[in-house]
């Protein structure tokens, strides 16, 4: 089934094969990749379209001594394939099997880990560094894609090679939209020339014969304006700008050129970007169609491409949120929405189809799309930027020195806050209410329902100030009536009393108290006598006369889907500190680790946050008290 595969146990066996069989190999890796992702779901699109540039790479280069960096991690599948985790592949993303992105702790050919984007430029800028001052003599490929190129980290990365004359190769392969346009003969005989081993040799010795000096620098401004007059057109300019030599574009999913490419590309120095086309979902026609829907399908049939269509059990949150916007800006003029590429996962394509001029997707620029949020702020709007809450944390900075300091009313709504199931470690939303509870101003609000989704996007029309974080989780919600409830905000700072009880009260923030509620009926009915349950609603401000009716008890358990140090458990704490009296507390959240991938309820569970584990937790303390 596999003929050539099966044998393909590192890179090192795949140098071995006949450049003719290189293309049969991609075939069969395609094939083998669909075959898994259709009944263990993973990112699929980007990496059925960089099946060839994978193999040419480790066909050309002597990994894993030579390092490739991938930027994502979304093209990386073919890469595990090949490295000895053909077998592994197979539960992709699970807790068993290995994670769906590069990670160095799982395999040498892993040189860095990625699951964010923009990274790469920049991480192997720093290999080729080492590799100079060593003396090793490794190389350095960065591989990005160009939705990743719209990162600024990138472009800072671009700049710092360019002007470092670093041995480093940045492979850009654009899959999406097109930069450029090929220009036929002039653009094929340009790179048939600017790779040619023998070109560059006697282009080096002419340079060299001409000594430093002005007549060197003189004869090499006019051939290196007269090159740039002629890649101009297909995108080399801004490149050669920032010190790269610029080669392409060329077909990525050929990899015969490829290879020949590459082979030469290799034994070049310096910065070099060599920029090639591939198609999205390559080789597997219902993944070329639609692209957008073929970046994680689901599970499908291999054979026709049918998608198994998921019945979720309610509302996704992301869907509550892309409706409750469109409601809010029908019903304010004022009301913009901003998300930095995420308007699918977000929801907000909704109000890019109802109030297309008030949608804005800036790119994978969190940062910018926080400093944008608050000009526009200032400017008077009412801007409703979502950003994953992993991923906010890139704009830190921006969201400190350009909303809070400046006071600025933006509501920053942190979708996949918690911890988010299969893509692990590098996407669990753990650390937004640690990081941002210290800002001053800030306002911090977690709902725990669909309901309080709508009511506190209600509520960010009224704030003066800010920022006022909303952050809410990957999935559905509790299956609340959100739609008929009513469209009112929530007063802020102001939590609320769910259940009666004795003794013990929990205290919790977001969708955790559903399950904390849950546990508590369980052990009322079992024993009788059960704990108090309190939403906070609020981490920040804190609500005066919650905290005061919780002194009563002689024990408080905080539950929350965030990093234990810093959130709910250490707010309670801090409130209670200079008390003598003070009740016992336990906190229930994320440990002062890493959650590797598993499904969300496994890893509730894992870090004890499932109504099974919250239960036991009660009996013991019930017992106590």
């Amino acid at each position: 089934m596999y003929e050539i595969l099966n044998h393909i146990q590192s890179p090192e066996d795949l140098r071995k094969l006949p450049q003719t069989q290189l293309q049969q190999l991609c075939e069969e890796v395609r094939k083998y990749m669909v075959e898994c992702c259709a009944v263990n779901p993973g990112h699929l699109g980007s990496s059925l379209g960089a099946v060839e540039l994978i193999v040419a790479l480790h066909y050309i280069y002597d990994t894993p001594k030579d390092k490739l960096i991938f930027d994502v991690g979304h093209q990386a599948y073919a890469h595990k394939i090949l490295t000895g985790r053909r077998e592994l592949f197979k539960k992709n993303r699970t807790l068993e099997g290995i994670s769906g992105f590069p990670k160095r702790s799982e395999s040498p050919y892993d040189a860095f880990g990625a699951g964010h984007s923009s990274t790469s430029i920049s991480a192997a800028l720093g290999f080729a560094e080492a590799a100079r001052l060593t003396g090793s003599g490794e190389k350095s490929v960065a591989i990005i894609g160009d939705g990743a190129l719209t990162g600024g980290l990138a472009w800072e990365g671009l700049n710092n090679a360019g002007s470092s004359k670093a041995d480093i190769l940045v492979v850009l392969n654009d899959n999406n939209i097109s930069i450029d346009q090929n220009i036929g003969g002039v653009h094929d005989y340009l790179l048939n020339v600017t790779t040619n081993p023998i070109y560059n040799k006697v282009k080096n010795k002419i340079w060299n014969s001409l000594g430093e000096g002005k007549t060197r620098d003189w004869v090499q401004k006019r051939v290196i304006d007269t090159k740039s007059n002629l890649v101009r057109r297909s995108g080399g300019s801004v490149f050669e700008s920032l010190g790269f030599r610029y080669f392409g574009p060329i077909d990525g999913n050929d990899v015969e050129q490829l290879t020949d490419t590459l082979r030469r590309l290799k034994n070049l120095r310096g910065p070099r970007i060599l920029h090639i086309h591939t198609r999205k979902g390559c080789g597997y026609a219902p993944a070329e169609a639609d692209p957008t829907t073929w970046h994680a399908p689901g599970r499908f049939d291999p054979a026709t491409g049918q998608r198994i269509k998921t019945v979720y059990a309610a509302d996704r949150y992301q869907d509550v949120f892309g409706e409750v916007l469109v409601e809010l800006a029908a019903k304010d003029p004022k009301v913009v929405g901003i998300t930095p590429a995420m308007a699918s996962g977000c929801g907000m394509v909704k109000l890019e189809r109802a109030f297309p001029d008030r949608f804005f997707d800036v790119g994978i620029e969190e940062g910018h799309a926080v400093t944008f949020s608050a000009g526009l702020a200032a400017a008077g709007l009412k801007p409703y930027c979502n950003i994953y809450s992993s991923f906010s944390q890139r704009a830190y900075d921006n969201i400190i020195h350009d909303v809070a300091l400046q006071n600025l009313p933006v509501v920053l709504c942190f979708d996949r806050a918690g911890l988010v199931g299969e893509d692990g470690a590098t996407h669990h939303g753990c650390y937004d209410l640690a990081a941002y509870r210290s800002i001053p101003g800030a306002i911090i609000a977690a709902p725990r329902d669909e309901t309080e989704l709508k009511r506190l996007m209600y509520t960010g029309l009224e704030i003066t100030g800010g920022p006022f974080i909303i952050r809410y989780p990957r999935g559905c919600g509790e299956g609340t009536p959100w739609r008929e409830a009513p469209a009112e905000p929530l007063p802020i700072g102001k939590g609320e009393k769910l259940l009666d009880g004795k003794g013990v009260a929990i205290v919790g923030l977001g969708p955790s108290v559903n399950r904390a509620l849950e546990a508590a009926r369980r052990h009322k009915a079992d024993y009788w006598v059960g704990p108090a349950v309190y939403d906070a609603r609020f981490l920040k401000p804190l609500d005066p006369a919650l905290m005061e009716e919780l002194s009563q008890y002689r024990a408080i358990i905080t539950v929350e889907d965030g990093a234990l140090k810093g959130g709910l458990f250490s707010a309670v704490s801090e409130y209670f500190a200079a008390r003598t009296d003070a009740p016992l507390i336990k906190g229930v959240g994320i440990p002062d680790r890493f959650i590797r991938q598993d499904t969300q309820k496994g890893q509730w569970a894992a870090c004890g946050l499932d109504s099974e584990s919250l239960l036991d937790l009660l009996i013991g303390m019930m017992k106590n008290v």
